[in-house]
């Protein structure tokens, strides 16, 4: 679907004044925007400048388009003024489709009750069975679709209780089932890079694999995973990080996989050429749920 730059506005503005974008924030840059949107980034770039204009957003050199406030310049008198107008074009063009007033009146109210949906915005979560593997996919939407989310564990259903809707990976969905009648469910589908596993195999003449994580929790399901992707023939050895510490297979082990919560330590003391970090990608379809809950409505 192509945006338009006033429908990007529109939606960021939104993602604004419900604090999905907090004051401070570094915007995505307008090709990243572009390129998760299906928009160019001619159009994410006349859109940012709309916001700038009203005072939503700054540009800073050398970043790009930071959030300046919360909400609009406007008093009260001119977001009514405002509103009247867009009121009054949207209800000639429904009356120009045909609708009469109680049909009108009932689409509002029912509207005005449904719109509680943009706080869900600030609150969603990703589910992982460890939080490590959790932000993985959390990263992965970010990086995707632009979708910040908090992380939460597939066992903590008391906390789920609290968020309007969940990132679910879609083998863990039918424990989240009886929760659909008050939290939306968004089962997603992913799978490893296909370049880091291709990086992988090419590199036949390793005998030993390496995985770094930072909770031993997420040792066994990720060895597994990728285990079940390619036929390596040589060994898997793995282990967590401990405080500033690396696991000590890490200096005699030919290639070292690392997650994202490991990084930071991994990438300060293993060389780049015998270090692979792990990523998650999103099926297309799940890609394009997401950009239609959060961007499309």
């Amino acid at each position: 679907m192509q945006h338009s730059a006033k429908h990007i506005a529109d939606r960021i503005r939104l993602m604004i004044s419900t604090k999905q974008f907090q004051v401070g924030e570094l915007l995505p840059s307008t090709r990243v925007l572009g390129k998760q949107l299906g928009a160019s980034f001619h159009t994410v770039r006349k859109a940012y400048h709309q916001l700038a204009a009203e005072g939503l957003i700054r540009s800073e050199q050398g970043r790009g388009f930071v959030v300046n406030r919360q909400s609009t310049k406007l008093d009260k008198s001119e977001r009514i003024e405002l509103g009247t107008e867009k009121m009054q074009a949207l209800l000639e063009e429904l009356i120009g489709y045909g609708l009469d007033e109680a049909e009108i009146e009932a689409i509002f109210e029912e509207q005005v009750s449904f719109m509680e949906w943009p706080d869900r915005i600030q609150s969603i979560a990703t589910v992982g069975e460890t939080r490590e593997l959790a932000r993985l996919l959390s990263d992965s939407i970010k990086k995707q679709v632009g979708v910040k989310s908090d992380l939460l564990l597939a066992d903590e259903y008391d906390e789920a209780v609290n968020y309007d809707a969940l990132f679910v990976p879609i083998h863990l969905v039918g424990g989240f089932r009886s929760l659909t009648d008050t939290i939306r469910i968004l089962p997603v589908v992913f799978h490893y890079d296909a370049d880091v596993l291709l990086s992988i195999m090419d590199r036949a003449a390793i005998e030993a694999i390496g995985l770094v994580t930072a909770e031993e929790g997420s040792i066994t399901k990720i060895i597994n995973e990728l285990k079940s992707l390619m036929k390596f023939e040589g060994a898997f050895v793995a282990g967590a990080t401990y405080g500033k510490s690396l696991p000590l297979f890490v200096r005699n082990t030919d290639l070292i996989l690392y997650t994202p919560a490991s990084a930071r330590l991994v990438e300060e003391k293993v060389p780049e050429k015998k270090r692979i970090r792990l990523e998650y990608i999103l099926s297309e379809k799940s890609a394009d749920m997401i950009r239609s809950e959060l961007w499309d409505q």
